[in-house]
């Protein structure tokens, strides 16, 4: 027999618990105002394949000789790919300032793989099915070069603790915007691919790069602007549009070779540094 007493206490407390685990579901699953954004990161990311599939691939695989539809979608493609980067740009500082709930550094990461990893390899993948004198295949493997070194570069920051105000290896955006202009550039395919692959390297090397806050932050969200503006102006074939775009494109190209050449420099000066100091310090202590 059971006692009406104790099983409605058993009752009593399942339901105790039940509600507990309700009240505390939605607090874990919560988004905050920096999630919010990253989510627009990641919309940013999947519409950038979309217009790239759209515009640029199935136009060419009907058969269809649009080619300012291409130009608009790819143009397109990009600015979603810059929008993707102000997402993930504000979101960081967003969370700094405010709160971030549980689920916003794998949020970050997931959306940072679909927007500066898929979209761009992507990219690369039609850019080897679209042009005439490149080879798909040999692009495909580019383009799987380029996610895959995404992928291990969003892995490594998960599990590595770098000094403050830096990162290692290329950041993510920064990557997938420079794997993009290398592809507008519209060099032969060697150097192209050549470019590519060496970006892809950069983003998993152990070069430091410094973390976009303050005045950074500000001249990075202005090149994004301009960035915007030119592919504006090329996608409506403004006169000298090309011109700028090529020279947007190449700018970025320079920058993404220079900061390591910067940053291995001041690692080669602060070796010295700290030999001679070594060794100063042992001449004082000899008698």
């Amino acid at each position: 027999m059971i006692d009406p007493e104790t099983q409605a206490e058993w009752v009593a407390e399942a339901e105790a618990e039940t509600a507990d685990e309700q009240e505390e579901m939605p607090l874990s699953l919560r988004l905050s105002i920096a999630d919010t954004l990253t989510l627009g990161n990641a919309t940013c990311g999947f519409m950038a394949v979309y217009f790239t599939t759209t515009g640029i691939l199935i136009p060419h695989l009907t058969g269809s000789d649009e080619t300012g539809m291409a130009r608009h979608s790819a143009a397109t493609a990009v600015i979603l790919m810059l929008c993707a980067a102000v997402f993930d740009l504000f979101d960081g500082l967003v969370a700094r300032k405010l709160r971030s709930s549980p689920m916003g550094a794998e949020l970050d990461n997931l959306s940072d793989l679909i927007s500066f990893g898929l979209a761009p390899a992507y990219f690369v993948l039609v850019y080897g099915m679209v042009t005439h004198d490149a080879h798909q295949r040999v692009s495909a493997v580019a383009a799987i070069v380029v996610l895959l070194a995404v992928v291990m570069r969003l892995a490594r920051f998960s599990v590595v603790t770098m000094k403050d105000g830096m990162f290692q290896g290329m950041p993510s955006p920064f990557g997938a915007l420079t794997v993009v202009s290398i592809v507008l550039l519209e060099l032969p395919f060697i150097p192209t691919l050549l470019a590519i692959v060496g970006t892809a390297w950069l983003m998993v090397s152990r070069v430091e790069y410094p973390k976009p806050r303050g005045a950074l932050a500000v001249a990075m969200l202005s090149w994004i602007v301009g960035a915007m503006g030119l592919l504006a102006a090329w996608a409506f074939d403004a006169p000298g549009g090309q011109l700028l775009l090529q020279t947007g494109c190449a700018l970025q190209v320079v920058l993404g070779a220079v900061i390591p050449l910067f940053a291995t420099a001041r690692r080669v000066n602060t070796f010295r540094d700290n030999r001679r100091e070594s060794r100063e310090a042992r001449a004082a202590q000899l008698p």
